[in-house]
């Protein structure tokens, strides 16, 4: 994980519709940064739905929500329709951003070790500097400690 008090390292990438995205477009807001493994699956459904289900609160603290996986813009095109996802996700199918917020990491499933993405969270103040990291997070709680720490 990247420390708290830095600087967050600044990306472009293309969202659900294909648009690109920077972090430097949010300079003047909080930004939840959340890295999730794969769209569709039980755990990241969950996580997404629940940051979903409280974006509006997240909106009235001034904050943006913004989701990151490995997986192509149409399959985030598919999970935003499909679950009506009313925040952004965005496409990193190179993981230069993923490895650049340290979330690429071996991952021991059932005694099989795999390299893949740690279910992690980032919390970026309105100058871009990371005040909260958390990892290993769980997928259904996620987003509501994610609200308090704001």
């Amino acid at each position: 994980m990247l420390k708290t008090g830095t600087k967050a390292p600044d990306f472009t990438l293309p969202d659900q519709n294909g648009q690109a995205r920077s972090l430097q477009d949010y300079r003047g807001q909080k930004v939840i940064l959340y890295f999730y493994p794969k769209d569709m699956t039980s755990g990241c459904t969950k996580q997404a739905c629940a940051f979903g289900e409280l974006y509006p609160q997240f909106r009235k603290k001034g904050a943006i929500v913004l989701g990151v996986s490995k997986d192509s813009v149409s399959s985030h095109k598919k999970f935003e329709e499909k679950y009506g996802l009313p925040f952004i996700l965005l496409s990193d199918e190179e993981k230069e951003v993923i490895q650049a917020y340290d979330v690429w990491k071996e991952k021991n499933n059932y005694g099989k070790k795999t390299m893949g993405v740690v279910r992690s969270t980032y919390l970026i103040d309105e100058e871009g500097i990371i005040v909260k990291a958390f990892s290993n997070v769980k997928a259904a709680e996620n987003p509501g400690k994610m609200l308090e720490e704001l």
